[in-house]
């Protein structure tokens, strides 16, 4: 399996808009946009945080096909890590290999994650690139349509 992460390329968005309108990804992931099909409301979003300094935006590749995204973002001392890997290449250890890439392109500490507290696999990936359970919240999941319990992880080294 080789991950290779990249700089998004303006040929990813339509990629990642796709991967982000799969039903069964929005529920797991349940921290969404208000509206997922909203296309225009995407683009907007992808080229605002695109712009942003101290963003880091990486294309996740799986042997050369674009498979997902990954990022890390905010304010020192407050970053914290997403991504989103395609529900087709789920269980296989993608996005695991893609998020330790990611951690070693941001050497910063502490690093942050959160998550929907029923999120098994995204909770997995996390605790197998050295995160550990923080804190818990609870916060309106737009995917779900309702609050849910979210769990907030750490990075300290």
């Amino acid at each position: 399996m080789d991950v290779v992460l990249r700089e998004v390329h303006d040929s990813d968005l339509p990629v990642f808009y796709r991967q982000m309108n799969d039903p069964e990804a929005l529920w797991m992931a349940a921290f969404t946009p208000k509206d997922p099909a909203d296309r225009d409301a995407f683009d907007a979003h992808w080229k605002r945080i695109r712009s942003l300094a101290g963003v880091l935006h990486r294309t996740v590749l799986l042997d050369g096909d674009v498979v997902g995204h990954a990022s890390v973002f905010g304010e020192p001392d407050e970053r914290e890590v997403t991504y989103w890997i395609d529900r087709a290449y789920w269980g296989q250890g993608v996005a695991t290999e893609a998020l330790r890439v990611l951690l070693t392109q941001a050497p910063e500490r502490p690093l942050y994650a959160r998550a929907a507290a029923d999120n098994a696999g995204s909770l997995r990936v996390l605790e197998r690139c050295g995160f550990r359970l923080t804190g818990r919240e609870r916060g309106f999941a737009n995917a779900r349509g309702e609050e849910i319990d979210e769990v907030v992880l750490t990075l300290e080294s």
